[in-house]
């Protein structure tokens, strides 16, 4: 059986189609001409099913003039005045029971609305609910439903993280230069404290014989002779 109140998956295809038809409504509207526009992809049946239902588009798809001549008002507050005589009519049995406070109603007693009057699933009424209220948004009673984000269905990829490479370790001095080391495993005999002393030297690649004899004669001095 067919639902009685029609529905859009979201508010977005439909708020598109509208805004396309008030800058220019053709003779014929179908879901091909819907989807030659791409206002509402994938959703272009359902959107043709709302407007059937508000009336401005008959079973064939041809514009109905008394019903279309609110799309040709260029200010928006004259368009939402004209539109909003289209919705309550095509709502006639909730404005009935609820009057103007139809328009403010929240989305759960909706749903309790389009579930009971349609014996709907709990998906489809929350859907002809969520409709009504982008209508009732096109007819200036509430906020118009802000678009969803391109991306919003889409989980940003973990970004990978940028290897940081390690810094080289410096090269011990035997490693280096290839030259030895000089430990010094005693203490004067007068210090009363034990230490010991490992002493590491640089010698440079570009030295000659004279040059290590040099330093190795000074560290005997200075350092092993304590002198």
């Amino acid at each position: 059986m067919a639902n009685k109140y029609p529905y859009v998956a979201s508010a977005g295809p439909l708020v598109k189609a509208v805004s396309h038809l008030r800058k220019s409504f053709p003779k014929e509207v179908t879901a091909d001409t819907l989807r030659k526009l791409g206002v509402a992809p994938k959703n272009e049946s359902y959107v043709i099913n709302v407007l059937r239902f508000l009336g401005v588009v008959d079973e064939e798809g041809k514009k109905v003039d008394g019903k279309a001549k609110a799309f040709v008002q260029h200010q928006d507050d004259a368009f939402s005045a004209e539109f909003e005589k289209i919705v309550r009519e095509a709502y006639e049995e909730l404005f009935e029971l609820h009057g103007d406070a139809a328009w403010k109603l929240d989305r759960g007693s909706l749903t309790q609305f389009f579930r009971t009057s349609d014996h709907s699933t709990e998906v489809v009424g929350t859907r002809q609910a969520s409709t009504f209220s982008a209508l009732a948004a096109l007819s200036g009673h509430a906020e118009m439903p802000a678009p969803k984000a391109a991306s919003a269905s889409k989980k940003p990829r973990a970004s990978t993280a940028t290897a940081i490479p390690k810094a080289k370790q410096p090269l011990s001095t035997n490693q280096a230069l290839g030259t030895g080391s000089v430990q010094k495993n005693s203490v004067p005999e007068q210090s009363s404290v034990g230490l010991t002393v490992r002493i590491e030297v640089n010698l440079p690649a570009s030295g000659d014989q004279e040059t290590y004899d040099r330093i190795f004669q000074s560290i005997r001095k200075n350092l092993i002779n304590g002198s």
